[in-house]
């Protein structure tokens, strides 16, 4: 079959880590065990291609094998360099990883995993909300905000992920609030429930420039997850250019061959002046959060969906289920 007619099965992880080791037992994350069985499952049931034959198939320059998937990983976590780059060089696999400028470069804690460790903390996610909420009533005026009856509406829903009061504030966070409030709340819960030492946790958390670079010399792959991790579609198409362009100087740092470059888009955020940035900028082919084999055709190389690791097995031994079996031959 020709690479214009194939799908991929493009899996995305985020932490992946001994969680019954860490601090933050909690966390929303792939432990180490089970991501060593799901490696041992892909590689019974699929091919593991790199990221540029990705972009060559696309390109028409190359094939495909029967069944091929790719690994990528978001957020550009010290878990990657110490857990993932070992077991996947152990396979001789390609990771793709897609660090966030600000996180590698300037050791800053996104505001997104500060959410996170909030609710991976000993609190009650019912009180975050309690406090959320009580902001948004007391500061209503200053910021023009709806009445919070009105959020609950929009925002109060769970998915297969998450239960809708932690979607609830996720959501608030990141992106239902105006910026300037969002970011003095998460702050104010971060240095109350987490910690008051955002560089130190930043080296905890993040993998540095020396590490990446070493991955991509190793043969993984570095693509861009833009600069401040941000919801590109929510932004201007100046702000959207700047955030983007930022994001370059760390694909450089690193190494990244200028013919291959990628993005990832935070959060599967996107629009038509995402698209035409990256385009114009030479990038080869974007990924977003969208659930479904991916196509390889060229018109689609700005839009590639993904499957999320708990989509998959993670038994080594398990029979193919439905995306396997969707994947074909």
């Amino acid at each position: 079959m020709g690479a214009q007619g194939q799908n991929v099965t493009i899996v995305m992880y985020h932490y992946v880590r001994p969680l019954r080791l860490t601090r933050f037992p909690r966390i929303k994350g792939l432990d180490l065990d089970l991501f060593e069985a799901q490696l041992a499952y892909l590689a019974r049931h699929y091919s593991l291609i790199t990221m540029e034959q990705l972009v060559d198939a696309i390109d028409g320059a190359g094939e495909l094998p029967p069944r091929p998937a790719l690994l990528t990983f978001d957020d550009g976590y010290l878990d990657h360099y110490a857990y993932v780059f070992p077991k996947l060089a152990e396979r001789r696999f390609q990771g793709s990883f897609f660090p966030p400028a600000c996180s590698a470069l300037d050791r800053k804690v996104l505001d997104v995993n500060k959410i996170h460790f909030t609710l991976a903390s000993d609190v009650d996610p019912d009180h975050l909300v309690v406090m959320i909420e009580d902001a948004c009533r007391e500061r209503a005026a200053e910021f023009g905000l709806q009445p919070v009856e009105h959020y609950r509406e929009k925002h109060m829903v769970g998915n297969f992920l998450d239960p809708a009061g932690i979607n609830y504030v996720k959501l608030m966070l990141q992106h239902a609030l105006p910026l300037e409030l969002r970011r003095a709340l998460i702050d104010q819960l971060f240095r109350r429930y987490v910690t008051s030492d955002e560089p130190a946790f930043a080296s905890e958390l993040y993998a540095t420039v020396e590490q990446l670079r070493l991955m991509r010399s190793s043969g993984m792959h570095i693509g861009s997850h833009g600069d401040l991790h941000q919801w590109l579609g929510h932004l201007s198409k100046q702000e959207q250019e700047a955030d983007i362009d930022r994001s370059l100087a760390l694909l450089d740092a690193v190494g990244t061959a200028p013919a291959y470059r990628t993005m990832c888009y935070p959060y599967g955020d996107y629009n038509a002046e995402t698209i035409e940035a990256i385009a114009s900028r030479g990038f080869k082919l974007a990924l977003t959060t969208e659930v479904a084999l991916s196509p390889t055709s060229a018109a689609a190389r700005f839009a590639l969906p993904r499957l999320d690791t708990n989509h998959l097995p993670k038994d080594a031994s398990a029979p193919s289920n439905e995306w396997t079996s969707a994947a074909g031959a």
